[in-house]
């Protein structure tokens, strides 16, 4: 693998797709924040990228420093609890405007002329969980019963390209708890 193909990845993402003026429009409804909007989905945005499993893995890597020389010097680095507190009131149409002009971009830059298979481009939809607790809650929460304690989660549904092309999230939506609830006899 090249040397500094980490760095090499996100100033292309810089570069051509603009995201760090897109980072900087992000809003959420906290009150005095230490940490920016945008400063804190970039760090989740950098623990996606290297696939960390899970918030305590990206916890003891920036306890440890490991993102320090993607940021300017002196940088303050959001802890974990920061992080979860500023996703719970992030604007998620924000992320939604983000993810179309990414996607407007690929297709200006023509990364799905070709096709993903047989020259065709071909997207999946399938729902997901994003979230899960059996302690943690809020209002927007869907729940279930699970091995006789309540599980309290948030789950979507997201289209994705599939094939040979780059994998691109086309659209995604969160299922709404007054509307789509798991009592409903439906899959889907």
């Amino acid at each position: 693998m090249r040397r500094n193909y980490f760095k090499k990845l996100m100033n292309y993402i810089k570069n051509v797709y603009c995201i760090d003026r897109s980072l900087c429009k992000m809003k959420d409804s906290r009150i005095n924040p230490t940490y920016r909007s945008g400063q804190v989905i970039l760090t989740v945005l950098f623990g996606f990228l290297l696939r960390i499993k899970s918030f305590n893995e990206l916890n003891c890597m920036l306890k440890e420093n490991e993102f320090a020389r993607l940021f300017p010097t002196g940088t303050k680095l959001p802890m974990i609890d920061a992080i979860r507190d500023t996703l719970k009131v992030t604007d998620l149409n924000c992320l939604g405007k983000m993810n179309r002009h990414i996607i407007s971009k690929a297709i200006g830059n023509k990364a799905f002329d070709n096709g993903t298979i047989d020259g065709y481009t071909v997207a999946a939809v399938d729902g997901t969980k994003f979230f899960g607790s059996y302690l943690k809650q809020c209002g927007n929460c869907l729940s279930t019963v699970i091995k006789g304690k309540d599980y309290f989660y948030h789950s979507g549904v997201v289209m994705s390209v599939i094939g040979d092309a780059p994998k691109v999230v086309i659209d995604f939506e969160m299922y709404d708890p007054k509307m789509d609830s798991d009592n409903k006899d439906e899959g889907e």
